[in-house]
């Protein structure tokens, strides 16, 4: 007898998903952001476009016929010392303060205090860079004055405080002091977002394992936030780098010096917003070039700190 195998039976095809159907706001929206990214990048590119055709004659002409008359990178050089040095020392008396500032209004002010305060600090973003300029004019570098000569007299010894100080305050230091105001509020306000987003059940963890205040913030906050500190420290010296009126209203002078104390000094911003109104020819074709240096710069500046960011980011407490 023989026995014949049942076939086996049929699968039948699985239904097709249902097609979603896309709501036309959400395709509106989609290709609204779309066509907004792409067009920062035509802008920028539009930009550097610009500068480095406008910028070629200056590399193309006779070294003699540049201010100074040795050529376009000896007249830059000692601007990107001025722009680097002013940014530099507004980070380096900002950022401990905004932080500080910070983590007061996040973890130890009460409530209603610490709305107060950070009505006050995002204010300081609100008022124009010619109120900044006059105030270190009128007011800081008068005050300032008498400790710079101090430096003088007893560090001198240092380069950055070496020479005769000045008289009226108007150095380099006094510049950096009003630019650290100026980026103050960016650090602070950035820092502060990124603090109160700590998971609030990391910082109980903390908490109960036995840490103080300090050290749950040391151990919990600070290691979530340190992406966003970066990010807020680098838009502040984007703001410090291309501050143009404040700081041309401080120093408004030009030259170079390795002092600090002394007047002489000045920055690409300044320099071309001085000079730019009544240049002409190749004179404008070299401040092109010095804004061309500047735009390289900044872009290598949050190139530098994008790749912190994303360095970092894998070790943050949000992952």
């Amino acid at each position: 007898m023989t026995t014949t195998a049942n076939p086996p039976p049929t699968q039948k095809p699985a239904p097709a998903a249902p097609r979603v159907r896309t709501r036309a706001g959400d395709r509106i929206f989609s290709r609204s952001t779309l066509v907004a990214g792409v067009l920062i990048l035509l802008i920028l590119a539009g930009v550097a476009v610009f500068l480095i055709s406008e910028a070629l004659p200056t590399f193309t002409a006779d070294p003699s016929e540049i201010d100074g008359g040795e050529g376009f990178f000896s007249y830059v050089w000692p601007l990107v010392f001025g722009t680097l040095a002013a940014a530099i020392i507004a980070l380096v008396v900002a950022t401990p303060l905004a932080l500080g500032i910070a983590l007061f209004i996040s973890h130890y002010a009460p409530r209603r205090l610490a709305q107060s305060l950070g009505y006050v600090v995002d204010l300081l973003a609100a008022i124009p860079s010619v109120v900044f300029g006059l105030w270190g004019i009128q007011w800081l570098a008068p005050q300032v004055q008498p400790a710079w000569a101090w430096l003088a007299d007893n560090l001198g010894f240092i380069p950055i405080f070496s020479g005769q100080a000045s008289a009226t305050g108007r150095t380099m230091l006094t510049a950096g002091l009003v630019l650290a105001v100026m980026i103050l509020p960016i650090i602070t306000a950035i820092s502060r977002e990124v603090f109160l987003q700590t998971p609030t059940l990391h910082e109980e963890a903390a908490l109960a394992l036995g840490a103080t205040r300090w050290e749950m913030i040391r151990m919990a906050v600070i290691p979530f936030g340190r992406p966003g500190i970066i990010s807020g420290i680098m838009l502040g010296l984007g703001r410090a780098l291309g501050e143009t009126m404040a700081v041309a209203m401080v120093l408004s002078t030009g030259g170079f010096t390795w002092s600090m104390v002394t007047a002489g000094n000045s920055t690409i911003a300044a320099e071309i917003a001085l000079d730019f109104p009544e240049s002409s020819g190749l004179k404008t074709n070299t401040l092109i070039a010095a804004g061309l240096v500047l735009f390289v710069i900044t872009l290598a500046v949050n190139m530098f700190a994008r790749w912190i960011v994303s360095r970092r980011s894998e070790f943050s407490g949000a992952n």
